[in-house]
């Protein structure tokens, strides 16, 4: 098996940590570093450190900027990803985060990338249609760089059903909302986008409920919502879980969301039911953000959170 996480518009993290940081002020940070980043490099580095005794091959695929794509190369090589990037001139963005471990808060200030020219957009398209041949999972994530169509993800979702493939797709804003009409296997939104999705008021676990199985009644075969603490809501016809977990101490919230994809994927690789799915998709998440390294823990952590996290099947 092989699974290929696309990134259209990655990013360079630049993590600064600040006890109880203030805007408008002058702030001492604690420390530093830059790592390769963007949803989809996040999803595929998940993948790769679980999956590894699987013997599934990672690929990842996307625009990267030719003047600093070392530092995504060295990433790949260290998790044994297959990098089919494709280089375009310039620097691929660099997005700030400011982790408050006190307050346990995180900001994000993403810059908006680089623009494709017309013959990388063509390339990258022959590339996923190259990889939709060997491939069974594309995972579609993040932000649309500055120049393509708002349906483009759905071009690419298309593209990949007519040879197949089931993807996942985990974007915000108008690309989500043209995307759906591709009818991706299964979306992931947080409870803002969600709410900007359904133009509702989503104050309640019901409501959200509610929301979630108006998308699967027509677009979507599982909608999976982020909601920070409260945990995630799992739902498919018939089914709806409420994932719930423990009392923890967040470190940082980078790349809690994209844990939550690639564990939901782990969980339907080993053809774990919704209950099993949303434990595991919890426990990567849970493991991300009580962690200041941008990886997975070994098993038997994952394992421990995992038995932590609580499941309530809400009856619909």
């Amino acid at each position: 098996m092989k699974i290929t996480t696309v990134s259209l518009n990655p990013a360079v993290d630049q993590t600064v940590s600040v006890d109880r940081f203030q805007p408008n002020t002058v702030n001492r940070g604690n420390n530093l570093h830059f790592e390769s980043g963007g949803k989809g490099v996040n999803v595929a580095t998940f993948l790769a450190d679980f999956l590894r005794p699987w013997n599934i091959q990672v690929i990842v695929t996307g625009f990267l900027g030719r003047e600093n794509a070392g530092i995504f190369e060295n990433r790949f090589a260290q998790k044994r990803i297959e990098d089919r990037f494709i280089r375009i001139p310039g620097r691929t963005r660099t997005s700030v985060k400011i982790v408050d471990e006190v307050n346990q808060q995180t900001t994000d200030i993403n810059m908006p990338g680089l623009t494709p020219s017309a013959e990388a957009v063509d390339l990258i398209l022959l590339t996923l249609q190259n990889l939709a041949k060997e491939c069974d999972w594309f995972v579609l994530t993040g932000s649309l760089p500055p120049g393509l169509p708002v349906d483009f993800y759905a071009q690419i979702t298309l593209m990949l059903h007519a040879h197949g493939c089931q993807v996942i797709l985990d974007t915000s804003g108008p690309a989500l909302k043209e995307g759906l009409a591709a009818h991706p296997a299964i979306i992931k939104p947080n409870l803002f986008e969600l709410g900007e999705l359904t133009g509702r008021n989503l104050t309640d676990i019901p409501a959200i409920i509610h929301a979630s199985q108006d998308l699967l009644s027509s677009v979507t075969n599982m909608v999976v919502v982020s909601l920070g603490k409260q945990g995630a809501v799992f739902c498919t016809q018939g089914t709806t879980i409420l994932a719930v977990p423990p009392e923890i101490i967040v470190k940082s919230t980078v790349g809690a969301g994209d844990a939550m994809v690639a564990g939901l994927l782990c969980g339907l690789i080993q053809k774990l039911d919704l209950a099993g799915c949303a434990r595991l998709a919890t426990a990567f998440s849970l493991a991300l953000v009580t962690s200041s390294l941008r990886g997975l823990p070994e098993n038997e952590r994952l394992e421990d959170l995992a038995d932590q996290v609580k499941l309530v099947e809400i009856r619909t």
